[in-house]
């Protein structure tokens, strides 16, 4: 994969294995894997999407953002697809001596096809994978063994359940047969499980309960040599949050961020999740809609260390956008407002399904050009206590606020 003798997801794992309900460890991802669910309009900057315009950024200026993330080292895993995987972990070689692991969609359900007048992801979800292992590992079929470690050796595997025997039973025998291949080429995953995708298959108030009696029920005929790092899932709150955690304090709870809303909603979130458990957060939208990415992600690392909390990160970011010249896209008091989670894959609780909103190649590389402003490279981590973690942290903030 990489010749870095460290990746921080393997030392937090390994803490948080150590002391499941003691451990501060807390893993971060940046989801950038959207071209294997958008197509053209998955750059873009908001998951709102609106068929009639254009301008969306291109694949390159994605992949420029992941560059700059990744140098940075702000993120612990860095998710794309396997053709940006190919550039960037196989070609660019760009996670070598960082500590950001790099990892691949290793499946893309039909409830993730959600592009532009299409309907597919409408229906019943149904497995498939676009990439295999190998060409995760090594950028073709039938890798050497001396090539598997050129590439990526995590991925993400994703499952929905529709309540329906047929449909589920092929769900989860995909998942067998991938599980098996998995470990027979040394290639690890996390498992992603969506709330379902079609409407009043499950009472609302009993979904929380459907969803975690599921991944018990799947994960218990799974031994360690197959079973996922840890679990990608939609928060549904304190209670339904601690009872997987009581169930099996072993297993390691990872929220996904569903459709961006306001800033305060993505802080709000991770600050929730990892009070109550949850020991890993995968945004992707959420990142990619912000006024500007890198300073985004410092908030949503300084919340999980215990610098700010929500209320705090909302002003200090809006305070440093201020700072950077970056206009918001709401005032700051309607960014302190939380908004309806969305839970579903395609951003939306009903059926309806919109492309992102057009942006023009200027503001769109304001980003890219504001990002480079008060980012340094992080220091080894692996070196430092949780109190001088905390300190570096309160450094970092003070120089992107000023006096």
């Amino acid at each position: 994969m990489t010749d870095s003798p460290s990746k921080s997801l393997d030392r937090k794992l390994a803490a948080i294995a150590a002391d499941p309900s003691g451990s501060r460890e807390f893993i971060l991802a940046d989801a950038k894997d959207a071209d294997m669910a958008f197509g053209v309009g998955a750059p873009g900057r908001s998951p709102e999407r609106h068929d009639s315009e254009l301008g969306f950024r291109s694949l390159g200026e994605y992949r420029d953002m992941m560059r700059q993330i990744v140098e940075a080292g702000l993120v612990d895993i860095m998710l794309m697809s396997a053709s940006t995987n190919e550039e960037l972990t196989i070609r660019e070689r760009i996670f070598d001596g960082t500590e950001v692991t790099p990892a691949v969609r290793a499946n893309d359900t039909t409830d993730i096809h959600v592009v532009r007048g299409g309907r597919i992801h409408e229906s019943s979800s149904k497995p498939f994978r676009s990439a295999s292992i190998d060409h995760i590992q090594c950028g073709h079929l039938d890798c050497e063994t001396g090539e598997r470690s050129s590439g990526a050796d995590l991925g993400l595997y994703s499952v929905t359940f529709a309540n329906n025997r047929d449909d589920d039973l092929e769900t989860i025998e995909a998942y067998r047969v991938f599980r098996d291949e998995a470990e027979r080429k040394g290639f690890r995953h996390f498992l992603e499980v969506f709330d379902p995708n079609l409407a009043d298959c499950v009472a609302p108030d009993l979904l929380p309960g459907f969803i975690n009696d599921l991944i018990a029920r799947t994960l218990a005929g799974v031994t360690s040599s197959a079973r996922p790092l840890f679990l990608k899932m939609v928060y549904h709150g304190p209670q339904a949050t601690e009872e997987l955690v009581n169930y099996d304090p072993g297993l390691v709870i990872g929220i996904l961020g569903g459709s961006a809303g306001t800033t305060l909603d993505a802080f709000q979130l991770i600050h929730e999740a990892q009070k109550y458990g949850a020991r890993v957060a995968l945004f992707g939208r959420k990142i990619n809609n912000a006024e500007n990415q890198l300073a985004f992600v410092q908030f949503l690392r300084l919340i999980v260390e215990g610098v700010l909390d929500p209320l705090e990160a909302v002003r200090a970011y809006h305070a440093v956008l201020e700072k950077l010249g970056i206009r918001p896209r709401r005032s700051l008091e309607d960014d302190l407002v939380l908004e309806t989670g969305v839970m579903s894959y395609g951003g939306s609780e009903s059926s309806t399904v919109s492309l992102p909103p057009s942006v023009s190649r200027t503001e769109a590389n304001s980003d890219v050009a504001a990002g480079h402003v008060e980012v340094d490279a992080a220091p080894d981590f692996s070196a430092m206590t949780s109190d001088e973690r905390l300190a570096y942290h309160r450094r970092r903030l003070a120089g992107l606020l000023g006096p």
